[in-house]
């Protein structure tokens, strides 16, 4: 050992006693200095911090995997096994000099300690433990003790779910961390993760979520025991006992108090304790000493040769297990770096490439080579003898196309987080043989390029641990106090996406506000309740723009169950439901407009009920008419009573249905009903406004809502006509505005106007020819026309008119036929008002109908008027075939037909005309 030519100084005290900033400011004050970190972390942290001090081109970094040396450096921050003690400084400083007690790095520190020297200062920074024996291996050391700037205290075993803010949970197995940080963020929104396997820019950033608030806890090995600054106020551990790489053993006091430590900062006082429920805690004894800060005393350090000789393999071993000869140092145990030179030594390969000192030497360096991928000694070897093979012969380098290749191989950024910390491991060892000049054609060049990838897939890692064990939303919503919740900014975006001070929380759909479906069971009512926190104001301005937007914005539509909705700019407010009659339905609000507080509830359901008495009497008018003219007392009261039975009908009905109203109807009081809008037509009675597209709409979803179902879907407003259509029964298409014909549809306006044209043309006669050119330019195919034609009393004719006299002649023998069979014809009165009533009032829609076109020749079809029956009864509606195939199910014997009466022999005399009449109802089917 070298005498002491300046002064040296120990710097002895527990943690959080500003030894680290003492030592950087006492360097700063020299000529030139360096310092030995423990840490890759630290060093980068220091190397900032002197950065901004003594500028870029006069700071050093030099690491195992970073070299950052410009030409004029004079301040260097280094890791301790990096650091170059054969330049001269004028200060000198090793930090963590305890860690020469370390099995696996006590060697080096041991080393540092006894040789690196400062020029003009030297200091050594440790806990209060070395203090027995700095004064027997530097008995010159002047021994300064520093107390800790706050108190450390005991708080015992907590939950993790009641552990306070700012907390660090120390495990000591990754599977540990995983699960501690996986809790965390389902109870706490996440939590920042520390692990010595972790790339120092990922660490960084891990650290930098906590230091900023980000997120409130930090879950980490025993890698943040020593250098990292951290703001703690508390210490958990989930475990007392740790593997130590060869058996699991309890951690000893002065290890608990290195960790424990790292609570309270500069003087804030700290706390630390046990996680419960984990069946780990402190004894009595160890409170005491980690409070008191007095540890078992170190009397002794772990030693290696730092000079061994080159002369061959088996020297060098002996050199490096050689014990040392001074009291107070004890041999280093056999680390990776020993072991895997041991392993070298037996393979012939290996010892083929040997030839000289200066071979041996280099292997000595490629043995050194840390196993930062944790692969262990056999594996380790393997990989380390294959670099050999390029570092022990021809240009002794390795080659640029196997490293690049190597580097190109790990450039992957897809992975979790355990296969991007393998990838990162893997990298940093090439880093490390990039910053050997001696090993690479171009060191820089490639070193630049590990040191890219290595920040690349740590940035990846760091996403990766921050999707994993990070939640921003939950812990954003949970960092927030009470008293400010309501001031978070609230935005709801395009896609109905909702921010609370950015962070997205679920969609607002309508009134409705709707989890985000990747959020976990656990999250659910965390943002449910912060929904209704933050979204509480915006909900009743929303409402407030319900109450006083324009009708334009409202819609009639179905909703996601086809049920009649009334939407407000496209976003649902409730639901059409019965009420007091057809044209009074009820609005009842969907569930989440009906959550919302009194007044905004109110203000919707209002302007929502408005906005449909207004929309009725627009397109229902001429109905809602219907019932105003049946309180016209001036009225005649079977016009009064036709008005409320159509109305209730929603202003379309079938004429036999209103068949008793009409026959009770006077004569005279006819005009009164077409007055008020009523179209009498051979087959429907409607109101003419009934047959408008906003009309049907209306009284779609009017029916669906009295009857609870769906509403039907509607054809085109245009569509007069149509050859297929989904109608559920004959109900719903007169409610929609066509009556079917045969397997077609046509509009019932229309459908009256080709009737009107049959009667027309049949004059006074009963079998007559007519030019069906309107009927066909609508679209009606001949069955279509036939079905219609047949609905009115009207029956195909397959030769054109006979002289009227035969005409009369045949009418008198079928009337005869007719009665004989039984059939119940209209009287003569009925009669004679389906002849006046074929030709109804022309329907304001009659304008829509499309223009037909003069036909170049005229094609007629002949047709015979047979008229219409007598309405029956609804209990005498039953088919007589029905009738009889019911008595022969209960004798079980079939029933004879009844005989036809005998044909009546021809009249000379010609016979009446309600003897024709009643003909002319043979083969009528009911």
């Amino acid at each position: 050992m070298p005498p002491v030519r300046s002064a040296l100084t120990a710097i002895l005290g527990p943690t959080n006693t500003g030894k680290t900033h003492l030592a950087v400011e006492r360097m700063c004050a020299h000529s030139s200095g360096m310092i030995g970190f423990p840490l890759r972390l630290l060093a980068r942290e220091i190397y900032d911090r002197v950065v901004a001090l003594k500028g870029v081109q006069n700071v050093a970094l030099i690491t195992g995997e970073e070299r950052i040396e410009p030409p004029q450096a004079r301040w260097y921050c280094c890791t301790v096994e990096s650091m170059p003690i054969q330049k001269d400084f004028a200060f000198v400083a090793i930090d963590e000099a305890q860690l020469g007690a370390d099995p696996e790095r006590g060697h080096i520190f041991t080393d540092r300690i006894l040789r690196a020297r400062g020029r003009e200062e030297t200091m050594i920074l440790g806990s209060e433990s070395l203090r027995p024996i700095i004064r027997a291996l530097l008995p010159d050391a002047e021994i300064i003790s520093r107390p800790r700037f706050s108190t450390l205290s005991y708080a015992g075993a907590k939950k993790l779910s009641r552990l306070p803010k700012r907390s660090a949970i120390v495990a000591f197995s990754i599977e540990q961390v995983y699960a501690v940080a996986e809790t965390l963020r389902r109870m706490r929104g996440g939590a920042a993760v520390v692990m010595g396997a972790l790339s120092p820019r990922t660490r960084n950033a891990q650290v930098a979520m906590f230091q900023s608030g980000e997120v409130d806890y930090l879950v980490a090995t025993d890698a943040i025991g020593m250098g990292l600054n951290l703001d703690v106020a508390h210490v958990a551990f989930v475990s007392l006992s740790k593997f130590d790489g060869s058996r699991r053993r309890r951690l000893t006091v002065a290890e608990m108090a290195q960790i424990a430590g790292r609570a309270g900062r500069h003087q804030r006082d700290g706390s630390f304790g046990t996680l419960a429920g984990e069946g780990s805690e402190f004894t009595p004894e160890e409170v005491l000493a980690i409070e008191a800060h007095n540890f078992p005393r170190l009397d002794w350090l772990y030693w290696r040769e730092a000079k061994p000789r080159f002369n061959d393999i088996a020297t060098l071993i002996s050199d490096l297990e050689k014990k040392p000869h001074r009291p107070g140092l004890l041999p280093a145990p056999k680390v990776i770096d020993l072991l895997v030179l041991k392993r070298l030594a037996e393979m012939p390969d290996v010892n083929a490439l040997i030839r000289h000192q200066v071979d041996v030497a280099r292997l000595w360096e490629v043995a050194c080579l840390p196993d930062f991928r944790q692969m262990g000694e056999e594996h380790h070897s393997r990989f380390v003898a294959s670099l050999w093979q390029y570092l022990g012969q021809n240009d002794r380098v390795i080659p640029q196309g196997v490293y690049a290749s190597e580097l190109a191989r790990l450039d992957n950024i897809q992975g979790d987080v355990d296969t991007l910390s393998a990838r990162i491991a893997a990298v940093r060892t090439w880093t490390y043989i990039a910053h050997r000049s001696d090993w690479l054609t171009n060191p820089p060049a490639m070193a630049e390029r590990a040191r890219a990838l290595e920040e690349k897939l740590s940035d990846a890692l760091h996403d990766a641990l921050r999707q994993r064990f990070v939640d921003k939303r939950t812990s954003m919503l949970l960092r927030k106090n009470a008293t400010d919740v309501g001031l978070l900014p609230v935005e709801i975006q395009a896609d109905t996406h909702v921010l609370v001070d950015g962070e997205d929380i679920g969609t607002l759909q309508g009134f409705a506000f709707r989890v985000d479906p990747a959020a976990k069971a656990s999250d659910r009512k965390l943002l449910l309740a912060a929904a209704e926190r933050h979204l509480a104001a915006y909900l009743r301005q929303k409402a407030k723009d319900v109450s006083m937007a324009e009708d334009s914005e409202f819609s009639l539509a179905a909703d996601g169950e086809g049920k009649p909705a009334i939407f407000w700019q496209g976003e649902i407010l409730g639901a059409l439901t019965k009420g007091k009659t057809l044209l009074q339905p009820a609005f009842s609000p969907v569930k989440a407009v009906a959550g919302l507080e009194g007044d905004a509830l109110r203000e919707i359901t209002t302007r929502a009920e408005s906005w449909i008495a207004a929309q009725l009497v627009k397109a229902m008018g001429g109905i809602i008419g219907l019932l105003e003219l049946a309180q016209q007392a001036d009225v005649d009261g079977n016009v009064r009573a036709l008005a409320v039975r159509l109305a209730d009908e929603g202003g379309i009905a079938g004429r036999h249905y209103l068949a008793d109203a009409i026959a009770a109807l006077p004569k005279e009081a006819r005009g009164a009903a077409r007055k008020g809008g009523i179209v009498f037509g051979a087959l429907d009675i409607y109101h003419h406004a009934a047959l408008k597209p906003a009309a049907a709409k209306w009284r779609a979803a009017l029916f669906a809502a009295r009857d609870n179902r769906a509403m039907p879907e509607l054809p085109p407003e245009s569509a007069v006509h149509l050859k297929v259509w989904n109608f559920a029964n004959a109900s719903e298409a007169r409610n929609a505005g066509y009556r079917r014909i045969g397997d077609e549809y046509v509009r019932i306006d229309l459908a009256e106007r080709v009737i009107k044209k049959a009667h027309e043309a049949r004059g006074q006669g009963n079998l007559f020819g007519m030019d069906m050119a309107f009927a066909t330019s609508l679209g009606i195919s001949e069955n279509g026309l036939r079905a219609l034609m047949r609905d009115a009393g009207f029956r195909s004719a397959e030769q054109p008119p006979e002289p009227q006299a035969e005409v009369v002649a045949e009418n008198v023998a079928e009337t005869v036929d007719v009665v004989a069979a039984g059939s119940d014809p209209a009287p003569e009165a009925e009669v004679a008002e389906v002849m006046a009533t074929a030709e109804p009032e022309v329907s304001v829609q009659e304008a829509a109908a499309p223009p037909v076109s003069e036909p170049q020749a005229i094609t007629l079809t002949h047709w015979r008027w047979i008229g219409l029956p007598k309405p029956r009864p609804p209990e005498q509606r039953q088919p007589r075939a029905k009738l009889q195939h019911q008595a022969s199910r209960a004798t079980g014997k079939p029933q004879a037909k009844p005989e036809r009466a005998p044909i009546a022999a021809k009249q000379s005399t010609q016979p009446s005309s309600l003897a024709l009449q009643l003909a002319a109802l043979k083969g009528l089917k009911l």
